[in-house]
């Protein structure tokens, strides 16, 4: 707690009032706008009994007791919806959308908080580019009353790289890397990357790239490397690529998409790859969510979906600097 004065707590809330308006104005134009195209609005639990794989993600865990019982199983705080929303679109859902809240362990500052609001949505039978035209509708319609926006625009990642950092991500070696952070004023850059491709394209992407995308418009950078992680599914046109599309504005990543990833199979191998990062790293082994396995071998229908940072969102909308701007309570005050 903060001291506001002798025997005084700073009990206020970080945000303005007028900024608890506008989330609250944020979310139901969000409502209304799947409503009106058919998606259907779902609850998914908070709590689960696995998490991610993901090395570079940081669960919460709790531990659940039933009455009289001395211990207990331990559960995770979810780091997003996305597991249990596939299992209802292996059901039958159809298209749905879910605005919640995610957590994030280790994940704190100007445009982090522990605890943050996602809205994460899937449409049955839609391709990546469909999708991205409906995220690009949607956010025009929020920023109207807000920021004046020009034409979005679009840049495969390979071509993003070679426009701002001067190479091919799909082709170049750790060498290569390693100049291009070199010329950049890096020097260090290898001792923290390594010899993992993805993590030297992470660091340059972040620092060079990243920071000049969505300028007074949407930007959707697409087809990542398919050696980065990801839950999309291989491009049938180019196997070095997957099909994932990453939304920016203002220099801050808003949202990930992806044309979702069905084969059981395959999301196992990738998983158990995921052990393996984690295992070097010296982090926790965690278990296989075998229910998501199982629903995509009960069959996922081709569907893309993508989840958007609304706390990021309304910075942006609303020209804050700190995400504890748009937040009631954040991790500091809570």
């Amino acid at each position: 707690m903060t001291e506001s004065g002798p025997g005084q707590v700073d009990w206020q809330p970080a945000c303005s009032l007028l900024v608890l308006r506008q989330r609250a104005e944020l979310n139901a134009r969000i409502r209304e706008f799947f409503m009106a195209r058919g998606g259907l609005e779902v609850e998914t639990p908070l709590l689960g009994r696995h998490t991610v794989t993901d090395p570079a993600l940081r669960a919460f865990a709790t531990e659940f007791a039933l009455p009289g019982q001395s211990c207990g199983r331990r559960l995770f705080l979810q780091t997003s919806p996305e597991y249990a929303m596939k299992r209802l679109l292996a059901a039958g859902a159809g298209s749905i959308f879910q605005i919640c809240k995610a957590f994030r362990n280790e994940e704190s500052g100007r445009f982090h908080n522990p605890e943050f609001s996602l809205l994460e949505w899937y449409r049955t039978g839609f391709t990546l580019d469909q999708l991205v035209d409906e995220v690009e509708d949607l956010i025009a319609r929020l920023a109207a009353s807000h920021i004046a926006l020009v034409s979005p625009e679009r840049f495969s990642y390979a071509e993003i790289c070679l426009k701002y950092l001067g190479l091919d991500p799909l082709t170049a070696d750790i060498r290569t890397f390693d100049r291009c952070a070199q010329n950049l004023g890096l020097p260090e850059a290898a001792k923290l990357c390594g010899d993992d491709r993805s993590v030297w394209l992470d660091l340059l992407f972040s620092r060079f790239v990243q920071p000049r995308l969505g300028v007074d418009r949407l930007t959707t950078i697409f087809r990542y490397p398919a050696f980065m992680p990801s839950l999309a599914r291989v491009c049938t046109e180019d196997s070095r690529v997957v099909e994932r599309a990453e939304i920016f504005l203002a220099g801050q990543e808003l949202g990930n998409g992806f044309y979702e990833l069905a084969d059981a199979n395959e999301q196992q191998i990738r998983f158990q790859n995921d052990l393996k990062a984690r295992s070097r790293q010296g982090l926790p082994a965690v278990e296989l969510d075998q229910r998501l396995l199982g629903a995509l071998r009960a069959g996922l229908p081709d569907c893309a979906g993508i989840a958007i940072g609304l706390d990021r969102l309304l910075m942006v909308l609303m020209g804050k600097e700190h995400i504890d701007e748009v937040l009631a309570f954040p991790v500091t005050r809570a």
